[in-house]
């Protein structure tokens, strides 16, 4: 190494010692004739003295923030009153003996500071990410992602996992996200697809005996993108044989909590809660809940059962639900808020907002007058509403109910923090496990069931009776781990039985026999060579580096992102191929060149 230390080391200790020094210049300071720069490497800051007496003092006054410099010289004590006690070396300078240049930087396209540089446009940064990265918060946040990464290698590996990497061109499996296509050049017409995960592959491992396997896996997913989603991104992704949903938890357990030690120092309460799915869409109106607050939604399905308002009197008789939460002391919000949250709750299908304020004694709504006394008495008592507070409800089918106040009740959190009415702590770390998801959803613009996580989800045992003849019935052992209202990551236990997964594929989903052979026939004859019960899941390294770093975008953690149109601005991609690529893997340009 050129340097003999790095730029956090230094102390008195080392007073009178010949160093060598290399990094950035952070800032030089003119002090009557005297010049101090600050060098900068990843890990501190160290002040250097350049007198005018050194040979290339005068090279100095050409040199800008952020050149790079190699010093020689020596340590000495600074005076007393020039102590700076929030630098690790703030004790020492450094008197310059030599000046070796090694680049002089240009001019910068923004400021440095972390501060200034936050508010810059987020375009200019990524375009320049080499300079964005040199920023301490920047670095702080790699730094973080790679001890929670080396944190779950390390703690996977005492638990006897290998870690195998696995392919990332697949087949192309049109069932799920929207996948990146890679034409194939040896194979004409035909295209690998971009892993979307490693579900399958890892399935296969479990059949081939290997019994526990992770890898930090990349996944790609061709989706609209936004702050917690990229198009690529990682997994710690894993799989296990002769384990149960327990199994899974526990060891996923102590690996969070030993990640949040290890970087926030924080000492995370185990056992998580277990939270059905049914009650948190009941309760929260999301399957990924947000417990760091209350406001929970309440049932007036009974209430309203013969209610004069037509609204909810009538969505009870056809089989739907009435709805309600306490926004409290929310009755402060303005027009324009209130505005929003009825634009949210359209947004997931509500056709308006009904609400009721409670303020100047009194309560005010629309809708008051189609109430009578005995249900304003029970809406008062359930949900305690007093002086200052707002209720907003819904009414209609119960997954349509629940995910519009589900909306709202968020849309109400960061209204609440914003009016200075509601403070979530920043240490405050919820989690929980979401369970007993049913196994199928029906949708209606297909009209068949499709698998609520995937097609490989075991049924829960006691249900598989109901299998084909109840299958909107069927509990599957899928589960979500949940923290502070984001999912870090789900898995299951899953199918090991080929009569099973194959009833699955053609007589729950409808997937015609020649299309379950062309995409899973191979699994389908795996499962026929002892395959063991098995199970995994797979965490969001991205969405837990940021959580831990504090920050609401996965950009923040990710070295290289890119934008919400998918481009790195940085390298200029995507970019247009060339007419030779294009026919070397047989396809016609339909892109109109300028």
């Amino acid at each position: 190494m050129k340097r003999s230390h790095r730029c956090n080391e230094l102390s008195a200790t080392h007073v009178g010692q010949s160093v060598r020094l290399i990094g950035w210049i952070q800032s030089i300071r003119d002090h009557g004739g005297l010049l101090f720069v600050d060098l900068r490497d990843r890990e501190g800051i160290t002040q250097i003295v350049f007198d005018p007496k050194l040979e290339k003092f005068s090279d100095v006054h050409s040199l800008r923030d952020e050149s790079v410099i190699e010093i020689h010289g020596t340590v000495s004590k600074r005076p007393i009153e020039t102590i700076n006690a929030r630098l690790a070396t703030g004790e020492i300078e450094i008197l310059a003996e030599e000046l070796i240049i090694h680049n002089i930087c240009d001019p910068l396209p923004f400021p440095m500071e972390d501060a200034r540089a936050e508010q810059v446009n987020e375009d200019l940064r990524l375009t320049y990410r080499y300079l964005d990265l040199r920023r301490k918060s920047s670095y702080q946040r790699l730094l973080l992602r790679h001890i929670a990464a080396r944190t779950a290698r390390n703690y996977l590996d005492e638990k006897g996992f290998l870690e195998i990497e696995l392919p990332y061109l697949f087949k192309t499996t049109p069932e799920g996200a929207r996948e990146f296509l890679v034409p194939s050049r040896l194979n004409p017409g035909a295209a690998y697809a971009l892993a979307q995960s490693p579900q399958q592959y890892k399935q296969m491992l479990m059949v081939a005996g290997i019994e526990r396997y992770y890898s930090l896996a990349r996944c790609f997913r061709d989706e609209d993108l936004r702050a917690d989603r990229q198009p690529e991104f990682t997994q710690i992704d894993l799989e296990m044989s002769f384990i149960d949903r327990e199994d899974v938890y526990n060891l996923i357990e102590g690996m969070l909590s030993r990640i949040w030690k290890n970087t926030l120092d924080v000492d995370l309460k185990t056992p998580f809660i277990r939270m059905p799915f049914e009650g948190a869409m009941n309760d929260y109106g999301s399957d990924k809940p947000d417990t760091r607050f209350e406001m929970k939604i309440q049932d007036f399905t009974d209430t309203f059962r013969s209610s004069s308002f037509k609204v909810f009197a009538q969505s009870v008789a056809e089989d739907g639900v009435v709805k309600a939460f306490n926004a409290k002391s929310l009755v402060c919000l303005s027009q324009g808020e209130m505005k929003q949250l009825e634009d949210a709750a359209r947004a997931m299908g509500a056709k308006g907002l009904a609400f009721i304020k409670a303020e100047d004694d009194q309560w005010k709504s629309p809708i008051l007058k189609f109430l009578s006394e005995i249900e304003r008495e029970q809406l008062r008592i359930k949900l305690n509403i007093e002086e200052g507070d707002i209720v907003f409800f819904a009414a209609g089918k119960w997954e349509n109910s629940c995910n519009i106040l589900g909306r709202v009740r968020l849309e109400c959190r960061d209204m609440a923090i914003k009016h200075g009415v509601l403070s979530i702590p920043s240490d405050t770390f919820n989690f929980l496990w979401v369970v007993d998801f049913p196994l199928m959803t029906f949708d209606g613009e297909q009209n068949r069931y499709v698998a609520t996580h995937h097609p490989f989800t075991a049924p829960v045992p006691e249900d598989l009776d109901i299998l084909t003849s109840q299958p909107h019935a069927v509990r599957g052992q899928h589960y979500d781990i949940v923290l502070n209202g984001m999912e870090l990551g789900g898995g299951s236990i899953r199918i090991h039985r080929p009569d099973v997964q194959e009833k699955v594929f053609k007589d729950i989903l409808k997937i015609e026999s020649d299309v379950v052979d062309s995409r899973f026939g191979y699994m389908l004859r795996a499962f026929k060579y002892g395959a063991p019960p098995h199970g995994g899941i797979a965490l969001g390294l991205d969405r837990i580096a940021a959580i831990i770093c504090g920050t609401s975008s996965i950009r923040d953690v990710v070295a290289f992102p890119k934008t919400q149109r998918g481009q790195d601005l940085m390298s200029q991609s995507p970019s247009i191929p060339t007419e030779k690529q294009m026919r070397d893997l047989f396809i016609k340009s339909a892109i109109v060149r300028k």
